[in-house]
């Protein structure tokens, strides 16, 4: 029995150093047995030959996917930013066949509608995130919910100027700012949502566990914790809304119309009348056999492109901070 014995811890202790041996002589060249060649690039290999080729046709087909961007930046430039003038920023739009004006009363009525949007959808939108990111998974009410706001996002932007001409301009009896800022609520809600939703879904449960380990309720808990380490991601759903609402044409044909004339009289700010904006003056503009008209149509485009490759980036470098 004790020669068993000492022959069963031999052979242990054999196992053992003849492991160490193995892992030490890994550690001392791990490469050893690998054959270098083989892994060259060789366009003999036909696995490299098509890895290549696929890659040249990939970077062929996103230069080419470029080419319409680039040449509408390019026309924009070109024909917009040769007659672009402070003049234009202060004026109000010219009659026909009348030379010079501008389109600051379009700029001052998009960032008022615009304005009138965020504000009714910043707050309903944000907390109708926390609820879905709170909201437990077996919830019906959060999985409708969430359901209504994904179809929102592909939701025809005219559609929901028809409905805000139903609701809102037939009841108060004309075109206004505020027909025009409801319109555009209805397309940034969706957006809003989601990325509020996915914002603070993406805080780490221990945060939350230590804040009610520490006694807060969950509405401090929210508050303080949640909308505070999420605000960079909904910031980036907020200013990606802006830049969709901002282009918008077809709501405010039906919302807002068209105006000639600055918002204010005497002093005083009327939202309950028709308002310009830079998408429908882009539109109506165009369209006419009036130089003048087009010329100015081209600088409005361009300064509208401005604003919402503006907006895109401010939310590009929030989403950027979230990240870090």
């Amino acid at each position: 029995m004790t020669d068993a014995k000492d022959k069963a811890a031999k052979h242990s202790e054999d196992k053992e150093t003849l492991l160490m041996r193995v892992e030490q002589e890994a550690v001392q060249n791990p490469f050893e047995g690998v054959d270098f060649s083989e892994l060259e690039l060789s366009l003999y290999r036909p696995r490299t030959l098509f890895s290549i080729i696929l890659s040249y046709v990939v970077a062929a087909m996103t230069l080419f996917a470029l080419i319409p961007l680039f040449a509408v930046l390019g026309m924009l430039l070109w024909r917009g930013g040769k007659v672009l003038s402070p003049t234009l920023f202060t004026n109000l739009p010219p009659a026909p066949l009348e030379q010079g004006g501008g389109f600051g009363n379009a700029i001052i009525g998009t960032l008022i509608m615009v304005g009138i949007a965020t504000l009714i959808t910043v707050p309903l939108g944000v907390l109708t995130g926390v609820y879905l990111a709170q909201a437990p998974s077996e919830s019906k009410l959060a999985s409708a919910v969430r359901l209504c706001s994904k179809v929102l996002t592909g939701f025809p932007s005219i559609l929901a100027g028809v409905f805000a001409y139903g609701a809102i301009v037939l009841i108060t009896g004309g075109y206004s700012a505020i027909a025009g800022g409801i319109a555009l609520s209805i397309l940034m809600l969706p957006t809003i949502i989601l990325t509020a939703e996915s914002a603070i879904s993406m805080v780490p449960a221990k945060m939350k566990e230590a804040s009610i380990g520490m006694g807060a309720t969950g509405a401090q808990t929210v508050w303080m914790v949640l909308l505070p380490t999420a605000m960079p991601g909904i910031l980036t759903g907020i200013m990606l809304a802006v830049a969709r609402a901002a282009g918008e044409t077809a709501p405010l044909l039906f919302t807002a119309l068209f105006s000639n004339y600055w918002l204010a009289s005497h002093g005083r700010l009327n939202l309950m009348q028709p308002t310009a904006s830079l998408a429908v003056l882009i539109y109506n503009f165009a369209g006419m056999p009036f130089k003048n008209q087009v010329e100015l149509a081209w600088a409005a485009a361009l300064v509208l492109v401005t604003l919402v490759l503006i907006l895109n980036l401010i939310g590009r470098s929030f989403s950027r901070q979230q990240i870090e």
